[in-house]
């Protein structure tokens, strides 16, 4: 009897621990209720504000034009001026070829430039003598007409005589003798016309031949100088060429860059062509990122894009241009594209490269090197 109060107060007490947790049993799914709506509100909120209006990946990677640096002769290499890592200006030198050859080639080119011009001089002097040789032609032509026309008269005297002592035979006037020698001098007259005649023929024939000679040479020189001739011309560009091999026993580097991949050593012949290291234009690279097919939807060329590197994690921030979008996926230019057209096949959702241009003041700040991993956020909107 004297533990029912006890009992009765033992019960109270539970039953107000059971209202009280109760109480905040409801509380605690009230505040998750809350936090799961606010969640839900603040992520509504952000897709609506910041999420819709930009689209990530962080499958992207650093790119380059990496500039192959390649002898253009065929020479030993005596010397290496660089090595892989190091940072190397446009028109510095790389590398030294053996110049023996090109040094013999340049020698006999600059003589025989040398040689094409006198020719040319030659030439031309032979020319003016030709010239001089048709005017010589031409007084021969003349004397030869002034020997014809004295043999002519000579020949015309002959006659007058012969026919004058001929009309005196009948009379006896004239001997037998004499009338001999009046027929001789006219045969000898006429001797000396044909050979007059011919003397003439003979000067205009050789007048035709030195004008013809004089053409021949002169067509060689004619408009011509001695820098303007084809033949000295041809010997030029021969020289020029053996001076441009000369200089090509030196190897520049053709931009600003990392120096990667050196593979000449001395003393190896390298043919013309052959790349004997690159360069890593570290101040003009790109970002290629992979975004999926479902994320292109609004990407454009000209967009912003902030990119973050693991190089610096979140420390430094890029910014980009979108240049343009590639004519295909990855899968599309495999060596062995993949073939859906079977039962099994299976949806994947495909990735297509976004090329993304760099701040070159950027890069300069904080260089990133080719094949560095990436993430990039393309603002859509």
């Amino acid at each position: 009897m004297t533990d029912m109060p006890s009992t009765n107060q033992d019960d109270a007490t539970d039953g107000r621990w059971q209202a009280l947790r109760l109480t905040q049993r409801k509380r605690l799914f009230t505040m998750l209720a809350i936090g799961v709506a606010g969640a839900a509100l603040v992520y509504g909120a952000y897709d609506w504000l910041i999420g819709s209006r930009s689209v990530s990946t962080d499958n992207a990677y650093v790119g380059g034009y990496i500039a192959q640096v390649s002898p253009l002769i065929t020479s030993t290499v005596v010397a290496i001026e660089v090595t892989d890592t190091q940072f190397v200006r446009k028109g510095q030198i790389v590398a030294r070829l053996s110049a023996s050859d090109a040094e013999v080639a340049l020698a006999r080119a600059e003589a025989e430039y040398a040689m094409a011009k006198r020719d040319f001089l030659r030439q031309q002097a032979g020319g003016e003598a030709l010239v001089a040789n048709v005017a010589a032609k031409q007084t021969e032509i003349a004397s030869a007409e002034a020997e014809l026309a004295t043999a002519d008269a000579a020949w015309r005297k002959a006659q007058t005589d012969y026919e004058r002592r001929s009309a005196l035979v009948k009379t006896g006037a004239v001997s037998g003798d004499e009338m001999t020698a009046v027929a001789n001098a006219l045969t000898a007259a006429k001797g000396g016309v044909a050979l007059a005649r011919a003397r003439v023929a003979q000067a205009q024939a050789g007048r035709q031949a030195a004008e013809e000679e004089k053409n021949a040479g002169l067509a060689l020189t004619v408009n011509s100088t001695v820098e303007t001739n084809p033949a000295v011309l041809a010997a030029k560009a021969k020289l020029n060429d053996a001076r441009l091999n000369m200089n090509r026993t030196i190897v520049r580097a053709p931009i600003d860059g990392i120096v990667t991949r050196r593979q000449a050593q001395i003393g190896q012949r390298i043919a013309a062509g052959t790349p004997i290291m690159a360069i890593v234009p570290i101040n003009s690279l790109y970002v290629d990122a992979n975004f999926k097919e479902s994320q292109l939807a609004d990407v454009r060329v000209g967009q912003q894009v902030e990119l973050t590197s693991m190089l610096y994690d979140d420390d430094v921030v890029y910014h980009g241009t979108v240049q343009g979008l590639s004519g295909g996926t990855g899968n599309a230019f495999a060596l062995i594209p993949s073939q859906n057209a079977t039962g099994n096949w299976v949806k994947i959702t495909q990735r297509l490269p976004v090329r993304i241009s760099l701040d070159p003041r950027e890069l300069e700040a904080h260089p990133l090197r080719i094949g560095l991993s990436m993430e990039a956020e393309v603002r859509i909107k």
